[in-house]
């Protein structure tokens, strides 16, 4: 993570149809490099909802589908 970009997380988010405004990418790429240890640990535990007001309504739907169907995709190497 410690070679992770702002240019990877909205790389990453537009291949999966979010696209971030410079807010949201800023807040998603720091939250990431600060949290993806506690996340990957314990990915139950993490509550996307406290971060609702961060996100657009339409961005944060999608980002809640995508981090359902990355858990149930890979829960069993987590």
């Amino acid at each position: 993570m410690s070679l992770l970009k702002k240019e990877d997380v909205e790389n990453f988010a537009l291949k999966n149809n979010v696209s971030l405004n410079e807010e949201e990418l800023n807040f998603t790429y720091e939250f990431v490099k600060k949290n993806w240890q506690i996340i990957l640990n314990n990915p139950n535990a993490f509550n996307l909802e406290k971060y609702k007001n961060r996100f657009t309504e339409e961005n944060y739907a999608k980002i809640e589908k995508l981090i359902k169907e990355y858990l149930k995709k890979y829960q069993a190497f987590l």
